[in-house]
């Protein structure tokens, strides 16, 4: 079946995109998430109007990216935690942790767009990924500190 993008699917393409797929995928899971609709000719002649549109969209989507890149680049997050001995946490530092310090600094993430090989462990200063939409990834620091 082909199928007209509505909006980017990550393994797929990016709106506006025309595919063929199979029709289970379109019919179960792109035409009732909304992601696509069926290309047929009428469906076509709206997509080709509204193409500027979709542009104009993907444009502002990436220029607040950038800019959500530029703060986060210099922006520090301080996570304070119990420590053990030798520097040990007691736990360890998660993508809900980053996501709820960032939270306190005014920036809205979602803790599935926080790129972390895995859990920090030990104090000290770290680098850690977000992904952001239009594919763009930056990083940002997260200081973890003992706790009084």
């Amino acid at each position: 079946m082909n199928v007209i993008l509505k909006e980017d699917v990550p393994s797929l393409g990016k709106a506006g995109d025309t595919l063929k797929v199979s029709d289970g995928y379109a019919r179960n899971f792109l035409i009732p998430r909304g992601l696509a609709l069926e290309a047929n000719t009428r469906n076509l002649k709206t997509l080709e109007h509204e193409k500027a549109h979709i542009m104009r969209k993907a444009e502002k989507e990436k220029k607040s990216s950038e800019a959500l890149a530029e703060q986060l680049s210099s922006l520090t997050c301080t996570i304070a935690r119990k420590v053990g001995e030798q520097g040990k946490l007691f736990g360890s530092v998660g993508t809900k942790d980053i996501e709820e310090a960032l939270q306190g600094k005014g920036v809205e993430i979602n803790r599935k767009n926080i790129i972390l090989d895995e859990p920090i462990k030990a104090c000290g200063e770290f680098s850690v990924k977000v992904k952001l939409p239009a594919g763009i990834t930056t990083e940002i620091k997260i200081a973890v500190v003992e706790s009084a």
